[in-house]
Formats: C-alpha cells, structure tokens, sequence
C-alpha cells in the first residue's frame, strides 16, 4: 500500500501545479486524492481552511464570480474546518490519520467532478435545493461518493466511514447524518462489485 501511495505521489506532481493550490500540512493527502481524479488536473482547484463549517467537516463549492465563466475555466474551492468536536471535545482536522483525510478529501473532489458536468445557472439552481432538501443534499452526497468510488477511491471512503461510524465517541447526530444522505459501507462494496464485474 505504502509503495502505491509513493508511485501516486510521483505520478501527480503535475496535477499540483499553480492550478491547484493546496496549504503544505494536507500536501501529501490532497495530492493523493487529486491522482485518483485526472480529469481534474487543469481545473483550479484551492485547498482552504476555515475556522468553522456549519454541519460538516469540509465544503467543496465554485468560486461564484468564476460562474460567470465557460465551465472549463470555473474555480473550485475545498474548505476544511480547522477542529472538529467528539463527545464535544475539539480535535484539529488534520490530526486525523491520513487515509481518512484522504477519503474526506476524495469525497469532496467528487463533488467538484459532479459540478462540471453542471451548467452555471444549474449549479446556483443545484445550491438552493441543497439548502431547502433534504433529498437534494442526500442526492448530492451520495453522487459525490459514487464519483470517489468510480475513481478507485473506495478503500479511503471506507476508511472515512468506519472512522465516523465505528467511533463510540463521536457523536450519534453526525453519524446520523452519515447514515441518512451518504453511501453505506455496504452500498459502497456493491459498487466496487459492479465496476470490477464491468472492467473484467
């Protein structure tokens, strides 16, 4: 595993050029997770943190000016809240193990893969549901996932998931959440199934 994380590492150096902009402390993961999507390695992609995101750990969403733009030349933003709480504790993000900020970091990539097949005026349409829907955000959350696992990400996304749902203190509303808009673990293996059973 170590030697294919080394190999994916020296094969994206490209993809993290000025187009993407990633702070020094998530490198090694951010680029990890961008190998994993070549169709994203011209798109500008910004690596942020944030002290605080409302009812999540990360947020990958466009830069509103640039929607204004062809959707090739759009600009994408990944927040990442700096803490997190577990049994109202506060942990920082990026003390988590590697593999799981991976898979987080997949997951919202995936996002950014969905928002380019989106026009301008269906992403900003694609924003309020999200805010008003409740089968809109679970719609959108399991179609990032799947663009993770169609990538070959499955194994980092697990990772994520038992992380979130194995762990007796984080709280059950966040795995509540977990459970109600994103994949499960199992709906995920089956995915994995389908792609092998397709590529052989």
């Amino acid at each position: 595993m170590k030697f294919l994380i080394y190999i994916l590492i020296f094969m994206s150096v490209e993809y993290t050029k000025a187009q993407h902009i990633i702070p020094e402390i998530i490198k090694k993961e951010a680029t990890i997770a961008l190998a994993y999507y070549p169709q994203l390695k011209d798109t500008e992609i910004e690596f942020r943190f944030k002290n605080d995101i409302k009812k999540s750990t990360m947020l990958a969403q466009p830069v509103f000016c640039s929607l204004l733009k062809n959707r090739k030349k759009r600009k994408y933003l990944v927040l990442l809240s700096r803490k997190f709480k577990i049994s109202g504790k506060e942990f920082k993000t990026t003390d988590v193990d590697s593999d799981i900020l991976i898979g987080w970091l997949g997951h919202e990539l995936g996002h950014i893969c969905d928002y380019q097949n989106r026009s301008s005026l269906n992403l900003i349409w694609f924003g309020i549901r999200y805010l008003l829907s409740d089968n809109h955000i679970r719609k959108a959350e399991r179609t990032a996932d799947s663009y993770a696992v169609s990538s070959g990400m499955a194994e980092y996304i697990l990772k994520t998931k038992h992380f979130i749902l194995n762990n007796a203190e984080i709280e059950e509303t966040y795995k509540a959440r977990i459970r109600k808009y994103y994949l499960a673990p199992d709906e995920i293996l089956l995915l994995v199934k389908e792609r092998e059973a397709v590529e052989n």
